[in-house]
């Protein structure tokens, strides 16, 4: 089990969370929309400049700042 961030991971791959860290403002928004333990995520595509990420969880869409995407500790399915 390779524990990495999310900003690193490959479009079109798809992980499980693993651990929400960070300030605790951004890891409350993380953890509201959805970054919880064990949650599936697919990178669906990245934007031209590499920011945001389009993912997909839980049947919905979100974009999400490579930035805020480094807090969120993933292992690649």
């Amino acid at each position: 089990m390779k524990i990495m961030k999310l900003s690193d991971l490959p479009v079109k791959g798809t992980c499980r969370v693993v651990k929400v860290s960070g300030e605790k403002a951004i890891k409350k928004r993380l953890l509201e929309m959805g970054f919880v333990r064990g949650t599936e995520i697919y990178v669906k595509k990245v934007a031209p400049l590499a920011d945001p990420m389009e993912l997909v969880l839980k049947g919905f869409h979100l974009s999400l700042r490579r930035e805020e995407a480094k807090d969120v500790l993933v292992e690649k399915i």
